[in-house]
């Protein structure tokens, strides 16, 4: 089963919260009034690294039913299983075999998924890890001095040069940059640990 959804948000430099998005909207809600109004507010996808907005105005009750309702009836596909519709364009070739394989075109497609996701999980990580943080610094921390070298360090998942460059920044910054990117930089320990020169 995949790990839930968290989000984190920062106001200017400093990390304000984590977690999932109904507690996350609830603890910013009610920090609000206290906030300097000079500096963003800011919340990221911690997977994706994507900064994402959200409309805070009006009650906390309001603002919750707003941007993150709970569920409310079952609807195309099944929800509870986590499964959810969505339109996928394809040629009519792609539909006929689709339409040929055991299960059904849905069926088929979850398959090809699960079995591309297994092929090599750990460099899907990697992937997801640098891109999230590469995202994350590029609102960040994208006029930090080190910011160039620090996202080469990234993609050369090079721990070393990496804290080098980002040495400087906020501290709360760093650490989640360091977070986001972490399974690239333990992947590459890994390596370096089995690397038999």
């Amino acid at each position: 089963m995949d790990e839930p959804t968290t989000y984190t948000a920062f106001h200017g430099h400093r990390r304000l919260a984590n977690g999932e998005l109904r507690p996350l909207l609830t603890q910013v809600k009610a920090q609000l009034d206290e906030l300097d109004p000079h500096l963003p507010l800011l919340i990221f996808e911690d997977r994706s690294g994507r900064q994402v907005d959200f409309n805070l105005r009006g009650t906390l009750e309001e603002m919750l039913e707003r941007e993150a309702p709970l569920p409310k009836r079952a609807g195309p596909g099944r929800p509870k299983l986590g499964i959810v519709s969505r339109e996928v364009s394809l040629l009519p070739r792609h539909w006929t075999w689709l339409e040929e394989q055991p299960g059904g075109a849905s069926a088929a497609l979850r398959r090809l998924i699960d079995e591309a996701r297994k092929q090599n999980p750990g460099q899907e990580r990697v992937r997801q890890a640098q891109t999230a943080a590469d995202r994350f610094l590029g609102v960040m921390a994208g006029d930090l001095p080190g910011f160039e070298e620090a996202s080469r360090a990234l993609y050369a998942r090079d721990l070393t040069r990496f804290e080098k460059h980002t040495q400087a920044w906020p501290e709360e910054i760093r650490a989640h940059a360091l977070a986001l990117a972490a399974p690239a930089f333990q992947a590459n320990r890994s390596q370096e640990g089995t690397d038999p020169t």
